[in-house]
């Protein structure tokens, strides 16, 4: 049951209705007013889930989100059960939501939230690539200049990334992606999960980018990514920042522990060793 008075966001099944949690199901019978992104995927998860909802449903989408959030708000306020959802996976996500979560906590409004499925983990999870650091990035944008100005900054970046991508422009992207990233960077991706028709697809972006050229993309699209490799820096390459630090006041052991943290092929000792003997 939905508590009375609160903003409750609920993750929506990513394509599997039996994915739905229990949380969902009884919020979804019991709340008062139900935002949802698309009312027609809405009204078909109902009655996936066999669901009887008196609730007053309203759309809510990127391109009414601040009109439809006073609505909202003045729901909670009135002490109604309101529950946002969007067409698939967590609301604000890359989806509408952020706009009332943030007007909510403006005015100290509750908010909480029923988790669930997310395509983003979903996909992290089954991609075979480090999942233990990872960057969400959103979905590219379209044009190809802005594109390719908004990958090339995350060439250097070690954590895994995940990106959204229509099908449609998916070929495009890989393309973009392994110029950005090199063409031997390991990505995969991932299409129609948990669907009839999911499928996991893993190599190198110059693979991945042939088969994307070779086929029809179809299906809701989730592109994993390899961060970059760390580079590998030598003693040579770092002294002149110990001496430096030494040279504005640091203790020369101090200065040569801190150049050295977060450089896992130079130790401290190392550091100090040879800065001590370029003092000399």
């Amino acid at each position: 049951m939905l508590e009375p008075g609160v903003l409750t966001l609920a993750a929506t099944p990513i394509g599997n209705p039996l994915d739905a949690s229990v949380r969902l199901v009884r919020a979804l019978g019991s709340a008062d007013l139900i935002a949802a992104e698309d009312t027609r995927r809405l009204h078909r998860l109902l009655s996936d889930l066999e669901i009887t909802s008196d609730a007053r449903i309203l759309s809510y989408h990127e391109h009414n989100e601040a009109e439809r959030t006073a609505t909202l708000l003045e729901a909670v306020r009135a002490g109604r059960r309101v529950l946002l959802v969007t067409d698939a996976g967590m609301p604000v996500v890359s989806d509408p939501g952020f706009e009332a979560v943030r007007a909510a906590a403006a005015e100290d409004l509750p908010v909480t939230v029923i988790p669930g499925p997310s395509a983003v983990l979903t996909a992290l999870a089954a991609s075979g690539i480090a999942p233990d650091r990872f960057a969400f990035e959103g979905f590219p944008p379209r044009r190809e200049g802005r594109r390719a100005s908004t990958l090339a900054p995350l060439a250097e970046e070690r954590r895994t990334l995940v990106f959204f991508e229509s099908p449609r422009r998916t070929a495009a992207t890989l393309v973009a992606m392994a110029e950005a990233f090199g063409p031997a960077r390991r990505a995969a991706v991932a299409r129609e999960l948990t669907k009839t028709h999911e499928e996991i697809l893993r190599g190198t972006l110059a693979e991945l980018a042939d088969w994307a050229a070779g086929t029809e993309v179809l299906g809701e699209i989730v592109i994993v990514v390899a961060g970059a490799d760390p580079v590998a820096v030598s003693a040579e390459d770092l002294v002149e920042d110990v001496l430096g630090r030494a040279a504005a006041g640091e203790r020369l052991k101090d200065a040569a522990k801190e150049v050295a943290r977060g450089h896992d092929s130079v130790s401290a000792r190392e550091l100090y060793d040879l800065a001590l003997a370029r003092r000399r």
